[in-house]
C-alpha cells in the first residue's frame, strides 16, 4: 500500500482533507528545498508534490517558469532532486511526495533506471506533457515500484477520456479547476463541483483539485466538493519575494498554509475512497 493512500485513508477517517503543497525543486537555490520541504510538512501539509526543474514547462504559468529558471540557473537536475528527497528521507519516512514535471528529463534519466532509482523515496509521478494514450507502458514500470501513476484531468476532458484516465490512475487524479496555467484566473467553484461530480461517476480514487488556490477562501470552498486541494503558485510567489531570506521565507510559507490548513479542516463534505 502506498504512502499516498494510507494518507487518504487516514484522512477520510478523521474527517479531514488532504492539503497539498507543491515547490520547485532547486528554487531559488538548491540548498533551500530540503528546508523548505520541512517547512511545508510543519504547517500541515499532507503531501509534498515537488516540481522537477524543466526549460520548456508550457503547463506552468509566469510563477512557476521563474521558479524553473531560478533553480536550472544553479543546474539543478534530476539527480539533485533525488538526493533532495533521499535527505528528506533521512528524517521524514511518512510524508507521501509526489514529482511532477515534464517527460524529457525522465527519458534522458532512464525511466526503468529513474523507476527504480526513487523506489521507496517517491510515491508518484505526475508527467504533465505525457499523453494518457502513451503511458501505459510507463505506468507499468511504476506500479511495479510501488509509484502511483498520477493524471491532470481538466474541464475540456471528455466523459469518454475521464474513463480511460481513471482505469490508468492511481494514488489521486489532478483536476486542474480552470482552462489555462498555473497560476492564473478565478476559479468557478459550481463548475468545479459540477466536473468533480462527474469524474466520480467514473472511480473512488481521491480527486485533488488544483490551479487557481491561492488562499484560506478558494481553499474551503473547493474542498467542500473534493478529496484535496493543491496549493503551487501561491508558495512559489513567497519563494519568490523572499527565498534569498530563507527564515522570512519559511514564516510566510508556512503562515499562508496554517491558513490554508485550517480552513479544510473546517470544511464539511468528506468523499468516501476506494
Amino acid at each position: 500500500m502506498s504512502r499516498i493512500h494510507t494518507c487518504f485513508e487516514q484522512l477520510q477517517q478523521s474527517n479531514q482533507k488532504a492539503l497539498i503543497s507543491y515547490i520547485t525543486a532547486g528554487d531559488p537555490h538548491p540548498s533551500h528545498t530540503l528546508e523548505l520541504m520541512h517547512a511545508l510538512t510543519d504547517a500541515g501539509s499532507d503531501i509534498i508534490e515537488l516540481g522537477i526543474p524543466f526549460s520548456d514547462p508550457m503547463a506552468d504559468g509566469p510563477v512557476i517558469q521563474l521558479a524553473c529558471e531560478r533553480a536550472l540557473k544553479h543546474e539543478t537536475s534530476l539527480h539533485d532532486v533525488i538526493n533532495i528527497v533521499k535527505q528528506f528521507r533521512e528524517t521524514n519516512s511518512t510524508t507521501p511526495i509526489v514529482l511532477m514535471g515534464y517527460q524529457n528529463p525522465i527519458e534522458i534519466f532512464g525511466v526503468e533506471k529513474f523507476a527504480q532509482t526513487v523506489t521507496g523515496l517517491v510515491d508518484g509521478v505526475i508527467t504533465v506533457d505525457l499523453p494518457p494514450e502513451e503511458s501505459q507502458q510507463m505506468a507499468s514500470i511504476y506500479k511495479a515500484q510501488n509509484i502511483d501513476t498520477i493524471y491532470l484531468l481538466a474541464p475540456t476532458t471528455k466523459d469518454k477520456r475521464v474513463q480511460m484516465i481513471t482505469d490508468l490512475a492511481s494514488g489521486f487524479l489532478y483536476y486542474v479547476s480552470f482552462k489555462g496555467i498555473t497560476g492564473a484566473s478565478q476559479i468557478d467553484v459550481a463548475s468545479v463541483e459540477e466536473k468533480v461530480t462527474q469524474i466520480r461517476k467514473h472511480t473512488d480514487i481521491p480527486v485533488a483539485v488544483g490551479f487557481g488556490i491561492k488562499d484560506a477562501k478558494t481553499a474551503r470552498m473547493v474542498a467542500d466538493c473534493s478529496n484535496a486541494v493543491v496549493v503551487g503558485s501561491a508558495i512559489v510567489s513567497i519563494i519568490a519575494e523572499y527565498g534569498d531570506d530563507l527564515p522570512t521565507a519559511v514564516g510566510k510559507v508556512k503562515t499562508l498554509l496554517h491558513d490554508i490548513k485550517n480552513a479544510l479542516d473546517n470544511s464539511q463534505s468528506v468523499q468516501n475512497i476506494a
